[in-house]
């Protein structure tokens, strides 16, 4: 079975569109930024280096430095599925991602959708 075309996309280029979700609600791109690491254990250099290399996604989550256990803890929906009952693992860590920045131009604080 084929991958699905999200996995071959840079995260470079999907990066904006995060940021001007976030921005166009009030949020912040430093905001954007400490989501992307605390789910992936990337220091802000070390995304920054990943985002100008144009990693795509499947690489991106596959090579991050240490995806963070509390991810476990996101649940609901995005794009009318709910992440928790995702079964394949890298569509589900794009889901995560995509739900906390969701839960981000909600305004939610960033305590709760740190999982704190």
């Amino acid at each position: 079975m084929a991958k699905p075309r999200i996995y071959s996309v840079s995260v470079g280029s999907v990066y904006p569109l995060y940021v001007a979700k976030a921005e166009k609600k009030g949020r912040t791109k430093a905001e954007v930024d400490e989501i992307m690491c605390w789910l992936t254990g990337h220091s802000e250099k070390s995304l920054h280096a990943e985002l100008a290399r144009s990693t795509n996604f499947e690489d991106f989550f596959a090579q991050a430095p240490g995806m963070n256990p509390a991810r476990s803890l996101i649940t609901g929906m995005v794009c009318g599925v709910r992440v928790e009952e995702i079964e394949e693992p890298t569509m589900r860590e794009i889901r995560y991602l995509d739900k906390l920045v969701d839960e981000l131009a909600k305004g939610k604080s960033m305590e709760k959708i740190l999982r704190r």
